[in-house]
């Protein structure tokens, strides 16, 4: 099998990579090296064989070369946390990026598509058991775009083989993000906004790996839309608590109201964002304390055989473990 993963340097896609790789496909990734992660994740995939093009998703001339060969592609690649970047940009890699690998993929005969969509594509308006028929209703530019990339790839089904997943917040071992609220809490500087009951239903990353490796193989996944999330959701309380339990030390009770730091947000994001600086604080970065999911992965289970092994209290040892291992903490 001949795959093609775009974002593969990043966390999802470097782990699947990895993971295809030792199953003996032939991996060929597009991906970038803008930051130390994404340099340090392109020499390990290589490494272990795999070819890595750094380019960009918007140049398709370039796309429409690297998928010559290509059976099976996974397109993770997104412009999603940047809050320095204007709007455009969002649309150019979210939405223009997505019909050029789509456009490709028809051409090069590819014989499945599995596009990576994120759970942003329902919004903050939403309440009880999050499914796959819930209502859609994004709350910022980067669930817009991707909501929009989603119907586009719907729209490819009569000339390819289309799979969309749903991706809920991952973590695990060769992430990167959540490292900041460890080492907040290792060093004792974290401290809670808001009342910390907002849930997260977070993935562990091998979990979320299973589930794209079925959804690029199983027949009956063609066509269809799924979420892939953990047995359960966790609320901010009882993430920062497992976190601590992880690293051996004691959750933070200082705690700071949500409303001026959402506030403070707006306006870092409002004053800095024209001037192409990226704010330290701004509003999707609170939606660590604001967001709150509760998501179903039924039909990933009914179509797929998708089961979620691994609880947020193991997950966090093995992240902890990694983060040690690789000297961060």
């Amino acid at each position: 099998m001949n795959v093609l993963i775009t974002g593969g340097t990043g966390f999802i896609g470097s782990r699947l990579a990895l993971a295809l790789l030792g199953n003996g496909a032939v991996v060929r990734v597009l991906g970038q090296a803008n930051n130390e992660a994404e340099a340090a994740n392109q020499k390990e995939l290589e490494a272990q064989g795999a070819e890595v093009i750094l380019a960009s998703v918007t140049d398709r001339g370039r796309v429409f070369e690297l998928l010559a060969g290509i059976d099976l592609v996974y397109h993770f690649a997104a412009v999603q946390h940047e809050a320095n970047v204007p709007d455009q940009r969002f649309y150019d890699v979210n939405v223009t990026g997505a019909k050029n690998l789509l456009d490709a993929s028809v051409s090069a005969g590819v014989k499945r598509f599995v596009h990576g969509s994120t759970i942003g594509v329902y919004g903050t308006a939403v309440s009880g058991v999050i499914n796959e028929q819930s209502p859609l209703n994004p709350d910022n530019i980067y669930g817009k775009t991707k909501l929009e990339g989603e119907q586009l790839v719907l729209s490819y089904q009569a000339k390819l083989p289309v799979v969309i997943i749903r991706i809920s917040e991952t973590y695990g071992p060769g992430d990167r993000r959540l490292l900041k609220l460890f080492r907040g809490i290792q060093k004792g500087v974290f401290f809670m906004i808001g009342n910390g009951r907002n849930r997260h239903h977070l993935v562990y990353i091998d979990d979320l790996i299973a589930g794209l490796r079925l959804a690029g193989s199983v027949e009956a996944a063609v066509g269809q839309t799924f979420i892939l999330a953990g047995e359960k959701p966790t609320t901010t309380n009882d993430m920062v608590t497992a976190v601590a339990a992880a690293l051996g030390t004691k959750p933070p009770r200082l705690r700071a109201p949500l409303a001026p730091f959402l506030l403070l947000a707006a306006v870092m994001e409002g004053g800095l964002r024209p001037l192409g600086i990226q704010p330290p604080l701004h509003r999707r970065r609170m939606d660590f304390f604001k967001k709150s999911f509760t998501l179903s992965s039924d039909k990933a289970a009914a179509v797929l055989g998708y089961t979620p092994r691994i609880d947020f209290w193991q997950g966090t040892k093995e992240t902890a473990n990694w983060y040690r291992e690789m000297d961060y903490l």
